[in-house]
């Protein structure tokens, strides 16, 4: 970018001190960074409106260490207007980012899978379900989590509608007759590599899959979206479990 500015979205901030903003902050060029915004919370603050989850930015920073200072923010466009069902799928997305993601390593290519999530769930009038699904695959590729869904790693045969396969961490997918938690079709893994859910079954299948998949990367701590969903749901919309985990096998195999 030209004289240092840089693409960037607010994934979390929080107050410091009695006028500052410690920021999480998700750029094109330079991957996850932490700034220190220094009197963004003023009343006489420019800055106030704009360091907000899911504006689009151009940011300038400066400094050494882990947390670099902020010298320069400003809003490309309005925020993308998330709200509801939309907004606890954003900003579970942010928090899965900020779990992941190394600081200062630059993944250029998912900032642009994370423009085009927000941007689709902004304009969303259904289910966010397609959406997040994607982008969690979409995500463990960048991570650099390799694996054919379309090829049994056992015998190498390409995968049968009819058939189950039992997922193994770091090998892969294996024909077996065991039905359980890590099982699924071999419809499903089509749908997988595709990323494409035509029904109810192959989605729920890809956010199982997600779920064992992103664990490793997340650790044992639990995501504070997804309790937040949770009362937003139970308030809301009592039958549905968006981000929420599936069943109770779910919750045991977790």
């Amino acid at each position: 970018m030209i004289d240092g500015w840089q693409r960037a979205f607010v994934l979390h901030g929080r107050p410091y001190s009695e006028t500052s903003l410690l920021l999480d902050l998700f750029t094109e060029s330079h991957g996850r960074i932490k700034l220190l915004a220094k009197g963004a919370r003023s009343r006489r603050s420019q800055l106030k409106g704009c360091l907000q989850p899911f504006t689009p930015l151009l940011v300038r920073w400066g400094g050494k260490g882990s947390v670099k200072t902020l010298r320069g923010a400003e809003a490309v466009s309005l925020s993308l207007p998330l709200s509801g069902l939309t907004l606890y799928s954003g900003l579970y997305v942010n928090e899965v980012l900020s779990r992941v993601l190394e600081d200062e390593t630059t993944y250029s290519s998912l900032f642009f899978d994370y423009l085009e999530c927000i941007q689709s769930l902004a304009g969303l009038t259904g289910s966010p379900e397609q959406v997040l699904r994607r982008f969690e695959l979409a995500l463990l590729g960048h991570l650099g989590y390799g694996i054919d869904f379309l090829h049994c790693a056992g015998s190498g045969a390409p995968v049968d509608d009819n058939m189950t396969y039992r997922y193994r961490e770091e090998k892969g997918f294996i024909a077996s007759l065991v039905i359980d938690h890590h099982s699924f079709t071999g419809k499903d893994l089509i749908a997988l590599a595709n990323r494409e859910f035509p029904d109810s079954a192959t989605l729920r299948a890809a956010k199982r899959f997600t779920r064992m998949a992103l664990k490793p990367y997340l650790g044992g701590k639990p995501l504070k979206s997804r309790e937040l969903f949770r009362q937003f749901s139970v308030k809301k919309m009592p039958d549905l479990s968006v981000l929420s985990d599936d069943d109770n096998s779910n919750r045991e195999s977790e």
